[in-house]
């Protein structure tokens, strides 16, 4: 299985299980959970989380949509990435194709982090057609500073030293350790949420994923933020007023970039807000998708 997780050993612990399946398309083997009913909602995490990340807001979506949810390329329980879908637009290119086999073509598409950056690639590029891009922290921009440095030297780390993600697996043993990283994130999460970080971010897979998602995503950001004016799906962007990742100015530089995009403040949550404030976030997007989405038949109007 992807990313070296066992699903036979985990499948029954793991949120929403009974919603998963395994989809081969676009040349890897994808893990994606799909429930509810209405219109199709594409729903894409952040990288180093998983499908996970939505298991208490993708029920309260359901009630209104079908929920897609995929791990992303190498994350969770989805195949590693060939080289050809480790960047922004191939893996855009592989959820197309994903979407496509599942015959659900999503008419609201709602990103976390670079989940959200994606949407927004797929959208440039016509892989997708929603008539609603929800950002919930979207990381639009490239890293600045320490960081801009660190991740394109990353991607080079991992050809010449493999052994790089077994040691940040290794330190994800220590609970300590692990709570400390998500605290840094400005969210408070519950201890079943630590647990389910914990049990991805000791396996050296996922982490290899992660650490390359974020390092071969960077140079993207750059084009994506070039292409962003000629954006035409209607954009609404969530900022966590505690973000302490993606910080809340990157929001507004985003609306600068595009300013028919909406902003709207999640109060009081950080990075990881649509974990730790569940029912708050849904309500505030359903409100968003009904004041944004076109009305009429088929249309992803909430009722």
């Amino acid at each position: 299985m992807g990313a070296g997780l066992a699903w036979e050993r985990e499948a029954a612990g793991w949120p929403n299980h009974e919603a998963s399946r395994f989809v081969d398309a676009g040349g890897l083997r994808w893990h994606v959970q799909v429930y509810g009913e209405g219109p199709p909602a594409l729903l894409l995490h952040g990288s180093a989380a998983s499908v996970h990340s939505w298991r208490d807001f993708g029920p309260l979506l359901a009630q209104h949509y079908t929920v897609i949810a995929p791990d992303l390329p190498g994350h969770g329980f989805s195949a590693p990435a060939p080289r050809r879908l480790q960047t922004l637009s191939g893996a855009g290119e592989g959820l197309a194709a994903l979407v496509d086999a599942l015959g659900l073509p999503p008419q609201v598409a709602i990103g976390h982090s670079v989940g959200a950056a994606l949407l927004a690639r797929m959208a440039l590029d016509a892989s997708i057609r929603p008539q609603v891009l929800i950002s919930l922290n979207g990381a639009f921009l490239p890293f600045s500073g320490v960081a801009g440095h660190l991740f394109p030297t990353t991607a080079r780390l991992l050809t010449y030293n493999p052994l790089v993600p077994f040691w940040l697996a290794f330190r994800a043993r220590n609970r300590a350790f692990l709570a400390d990283v998500l605290a840094r994130t400005g969210s408070r999460i519950d201890e079943a949420g630590v647990d389910l970080y914990q049990r991805l971010a000791t396996d050296s897979g996922h982490v290899a994923a992660a650490l390359g998602m974020m390092a071969r995503t960077h140079d993207g950001l750059y084009a994506l933020m070039d292409d962003l004016p000629r954006l035409t799906t209607p954009l609404v962007l969530f900022a966590a007023s505690g973000d302490r990742t993606v910080p809340p100015a990157q929001a507004e530089r985003v609306r600068l970039r595009l300013p028919s995009a909406r902003l709207e403040t999640l109060a009081g949550l950080g990075h990881l807000a649509h974990e730790e404030a569940p029912g708050r976030v849904a309500d505030q997007v359903l409100a968003a998708i009904r004041a944004t989405a076109p009305k009429g038949r088929g249309s992803a109007d909430v009722r």
